[in-house]
């Protein structure tokens, strides 16, 4: 017969709630201050779901009316250096950390109201608002009171608190991150990989887990078969504690514990809050009306309402003072919104945001890179490619102590999978991260880190196919932060990765995503093909406030070309092509290892063909001025990309110049591109799906003949 021995959990996982004596214990002015910080959000939110239901709140109306107990005990666990993260339904997370950073305890305060008056300009879409209104009700950001932002995406914001966390650590603080998210977000899966990498690396975190029972109308045990949602922690050895969330006292003692755990360097930990929306997903109607929930469990539910066990402590004529005087701020805030319009009201027009604003704050203007030196003044040797990668870097982080790189297996391998890092682990131990294999929540976590603005996180990618594994936090978090927020988030982050075609690694690990990256606005583009424009290209993209994704190419690793000897801090600006060779039959434009190949081609075909290596690939930082000044010498134009159809970069580049270019055409833009589908692991068929240099020959030849040059 076996023999089996139950193992216990490596982290508590307990339920907590409160006597008696805990009460008893609240002071009158700490009972008060929850009381007025629930009235508020309450208030608040009752104003919101009146005008979503005139009509007046464009988009989603997600209400917390019945969960402020949940977000204001655990708010009042915190300190002003803390910070906060939340989700699609955030109003009270948002509310509780603003108020309580402007100290507003009992009283609507001039500094209350404004946070009232702007969270509602926001949440209506107005330009008072505090993202002028980019962000509405599903994105929220204060981050001088410490509200980081609520996310619209479940679960899409937990890795970004991560690096929040990340930052409070490494900057040497005893500071503390809470993410709040959903029942419905623990199913997501950033968040297991988020709570997975927090614990590995001990990070002061606390996930604040609302659970109300239903992601939007599926209930939790629909869900999951194990209902209690604190006891995620267990599989992460995470300290986990479970509360009644509509009993404020119990959060904030659950909270103030988790919260002490983390200060001590022994994050992360969990709380679950087990509480009720009292409305739909959205809107102003009940979930009952919808017919997934029933009135009697409504009514039980509002039985137990936080604000009205906290109210029967306090003096009635006192509460009922500060309600209305809460209520009449939030009228005469909605008045100063909305005027008469027959028999309705309508927003006042000189309030929306002007209109020719639309495309600011997608990425900054590289002001940032006016100081940089650009001249260089060393001597230049000959060098491998791969070296140029980690010596750059090197230099970098010796000069930088913001800088710090993450990625799989980056600090073993002698440099990772390539040597990209080489040395970097030793030289600068604690800023060199090997990550688990959970691409969404090192991603986020590097968003939120660069978001901090204390640091500058190096991202490596081992192949760019993974990039889509992370997905969500590449493409609507960090390239979306700073256009959403209406300027006022930056990402300053630095994603490596390279182009594998030719290695054999089939259809997964072979992909150019430059193409992908060019329809994401907010990413910056570069593509350095030699050592030297390497160097330049990663120190502009060190020093740049965007996002830049640093493309390189398996293929030119082992190339040696000129490289610095000894000045490694000259910058090549975001922006520059550079023309690799001249000619006057037609203009060929490139990046990576086609550069090479498209200047064999020309001298193989005979064709005088003037090659561009464009080096940046975004859409705001193309050189237009170069490709132009070409174009009018030649009159014809080919791109020319090595990977598949699919995901091309130079579709969209053709298409911008032929309408750019028109006049000075003599024939209509031509492309060279792999095949449709992705390299496969034959050699003979990989071979066939790339463009080669064979391929730029040919559309070299069919240009000249086309033109009626041959």
């Amino acid at each position: 017969m076996p023999v089996t021995t139950p193992l216990p959990p490596a982290a508590p996982c307990v339920r907590l709630a409160t006597t008696e004596e805990d009460w008893a214990a609240l002071s009158q002015q700490d009972a008060t201050a929850m009381w007025w910080s629930m009235q508020a959000i309450r208030s608040f939110e009752e104003a919101v779901l009146r005008l979503a239901g005139e009509g007046l709140v464009h988009g989603p109306a997600h209400s917390s009316i019945g969960q402020e107990g949940g977000a204001t005990g655990a708010i009042f666990a915190l300190r002003p250096g803390d910070q906060i993260n939340g989700s699609h339904r955030g109003h009270h997370q948002f509310l509780a950390k603003a108020l309580r950073h402007v100290g507003a305890t009992e009283a609507v305060t001039p500094e209350a109201q404004g946070v009232l008056r702007q969270a509602l300009a926001e949440i209506m879409g107005l330009a008072p608002g505090w993202s002028g209104g980019r962000g509405g009700s599903m994105h929220l950001r204060w981050a001088e009171a410490g509200a980081l932002g609520t996310n619209a995406i479940v679960g899409g914001g937990v890795p970004i608190a991560a690096g929040a966390a990340a930052a409070m650590k490494f900057a040497g603080t005893d500071n503390v991150a809470v993410t709040f998210l959903g029942d419905g977000a623990t199913n997501i899966g950033a968040v297991p990989e988020t709570m997975n990498l927090a614990a590995a690396w001990n990070l002061p975190l606390v996930f604040f887990i609302e659970n109300n029972l239903y992601a939007v109308a599926t209930t939790v045990a629909e869900s999951t078969r194990e209902t209690r949602l604190a006891a995620r922690g267990m599989g992460f050895a995470i300290p986990s504690w479970q509360v009644d969330g509509m009993d404020p006292l119990a959060v904030r003692i659950a909270m103030e514990q988790a919260v002490a755990l983390c200060r001590a360097g022994q994050g992360p930990a969990i709380v679950e809050a087990e509480c009720y929306r009292y409305f739909h997903q959205n809107g102003p109607l009940p979930g009952s009306a919808f017919g997934y929930r029933t009135k009697e469990e409504e009514a039980a539910w509002r039985s137990r309402d936080p604000i009205a066990r906290l109210e029967k402590r306090l003096p009635a004529s006192r509460t009922a003072a500060m309600r209305a005087e809460i209520e009449a701020a939030m009228a005469a805030i909605v008045a100063e919104f909305t005027e008469a319009a027959g028999n309705a009201r309508r927003i006042r027009p000189a309030l929306w945001p002007d209109p020719a604003t639309k495309d600011t704050h997608i990425r900054g203007d590289l002001s940032e890179l006016a100081g940089a030196r650009r001249e260089f003044r060393g001597r230049i040797v000959t060098r491998k490619f791969i070296d140029c990668v980690a010596d750059v870097m090197h230099r970098r982080m010796s000069t930088d102590p913001r800088i710090i790189v993450m990625g799989e297996d980056i600090h073993r391998l002698r440099g990772g999978t390539n040597g990209a890092t080489r040395g970097l682990a030793e030289a600068f131990p604690g800023r060199v991260l090997g990550t688990p294999i959970s691409e969404a929540a090192f991603m986020g976590l590097a968003g939120g880190l660069a978001m901090d603005g204390r640091f500058r996180p190096v991202v490596e990618f081992m192949y760019p196919d993974f990039l889509w594994v992370a997905a969500d936090q590449v493409f609507n978090q960090a390239a979306k932060a700073r256009h959403m927020f209406g300027g006022t988030a930056k990402a300053p982050l630095v994603l490596r990765t390279k182009v594998a075609i030719g290695t054999g690694y089939g259809s997964q690990h072979s992909m150019d995503p430059a193409g992908i990256f060019a329809t994401a606005p907010g990413w910056r583009i570069v593509a350095p093909s030699t050592p030297f424009d390497y160097v330049g290209l990663m120190n502009a993209a060190l020093a740049c406030e965007d996002p830049v994704l640093v493309l390189e190419h398996v293929a030119l690793y082992q190339n040696e070309g000129e490289a610095p000897e000894d000045d490694w801090d000259y910058v090549i600006p975001i922006g520059s092509a550079k023309v690799v060779r001249r000619g006057s039959a037609v203009t060929v434009a490139t990046y990576l290892n086609m550069v090479g190949h498209c200047v064999a081609a020309a001298q193989a075909s005979g064709v005088d063909a003037e090659v561009i290596d464009l080096r940046t690939l975004d859409r705001a930082g193309l050189d237009w001025a170069t490709v132009e000044a070409s174009v009018k010498r030649t009159g014809a134009l080919i791109v020319v990309e090595e990977g598949a159809q699919g995901p091309s970069w130079g579709g969209w580049f053709a298409d911008a110049a032929q309408r750019r270019l028109f006049d000075w055409l003599d024939a209509p833009v031509a492309r060279v591109t792999g095949g449709e589908a992705s390299p496969t692991i034959s050699k003979v068929l990989e071979h066939a799906a790339r463009a080669t240099q064979a391929d730029v020959e040919a559309a070299l030849v069919a240009m000249e003949r086309d033109r009626g040059r041959r």
